[in-house]
């Protein structure tokens, strides 16, 4: 609770100090096709801790302080990429359901520029992540450490399985439209030529669809289907770029988890040795200390036992000698 507690307050003072500064990302186009710059999607600019800033892993800095500092900011960058993917699934949702040509190149502008964003801030996580478990924290403040870094890391772990989830769905979701816009210009369609169609990776799709359209007595209808297929299938290919890049975050950043415990468990293994040792060295001093002060009382008492030897043995002979007897019987002889 002391931990939260005090997370909690540095987080406050950064928010009055840094106050709402937006911060433009550049990134590449959703999927990677093509590169372009953000201009309509701004997120919060996270600004580095001083130490993690200096030299990424929080050596010189105030250590705790700059750490719970740290830990503010990818929470808050964790809750962005999770709000990111929300907007990228309504984005996707918009695109579905829209029949207007303008409107759908609009909104397939401004989800690319968000999957871009959200890519970049993605890395950006990561990085900072992998910096902020980098730093060694002996004693106590290892356990802190890892406890909260392990919440982080659980979170922003959760947000790419979410970013997953909701682009495989939409994979489907673009499949399923490119299959019926497919039968609106073959209605008799073979499974294989569906499958070729939706699945197209070769070309060999298009083939199909435009022999397709010169046979259809519906051309302008037709036409207007294989615009939007070939528009899906741009989707689809975007979205399973993106699903290989999210499937190689969280491949990464599963790894990290395994390593940053383990230098974590480290560190803990070795405060904990030299905790050990200390109490046992200091277990060792008491004993110490305790005998010598034992062999100070026995030698005190041996010197009193001595004293009190001599004593005895004086007064005995002073009483064998009784010099005062014979000083007696010689005044009674005169």
């Amino acid at each position: 609770m002391a931990s939260r507690d005090r997370l909690a307050q540095l987080r406050a003072q950064r928010a009055q100090g840094d106050g709402n500064s937006p911060t433009q990302a550049q990134g590449q186009g959703y999927g990677g096709g093509g590169g372009y710059e953000m201009s309509s999607v701004q997120s919060p600019a996270y600004a580095t801790s001083p130490a993690y800033a200096s030299n990424g892993n929080g050596a010189g800095g105030d250590g705790m302080t700059d750490f719970y500092g740290e830990i503010g900011n990818l929470q808050d960058m964790v809750a962005q990429f999770d709000s990111n993917v929300s907007r990228i699934s309504d984005l996707h949702s918009r695109l579905l359901n829209n029949m207007d040509e303008v409107q759908t190149q609009r909104l397939t502008a401004e989800l690319d520029e968000l999957v871009g964003g959200t890519r970049a801030l993605s890395s950006d996580i990561k990085r900072r992540i992998e910096a902020l478990g980098s730093q060694a924290i002996p004693g106590a403040d290892a356990r802190i450490k890892k406890n909260q870094l392990s919440l982080v890391r659980k979170k922003f772990m959760e947000a790419v399985q979410k970013y997953q989830t909701v682009e495989a769905d939409y994979r489907s979701r673009y499949k399923q439209r490119v299959e019926r816009q497919f039968k609106i210009v073959k209605p008799n369609a073979t499974p294989e030529e569906v499958a070729s169609v939706v699945n197209d990776t070769s070309g060999s799709g298009n083939q199909i669809f435009a022999q397709a359209i010169s046979s259809s007595t519906r051309y302008g209808e037709s036409r207007a289907a294989y615009r939007e297929v070939q528009e899906r299938h741009e989707d689809i290919r975007k979205i399973e770029a993106t699903l290989a890049e999210l499937a190689q975050l969280f491949n990464d950043m599963s790894v990290l988890v395994q390593q940053q415990d383990e230098q974590i468990d480290t560190v803990q293994t070795a405060a904990a040795g030299v905790e050990k040792d200390t109490e046992a060295a200091l277990g060792q001093t008491e004993k110490a200390v305790n005998s010598a002060r034992r062999a100070r009382r026995k030698r005190w008492i041996c010197f009193w036992l001595a004293v009190l030897i001599c004593i005895i043995i004086a007064v005995v002979v002073v009483v064998a000698i009784h010099p005062w007897t014979r000083t007696s019987s010689n005044n009674g002889g005169s």
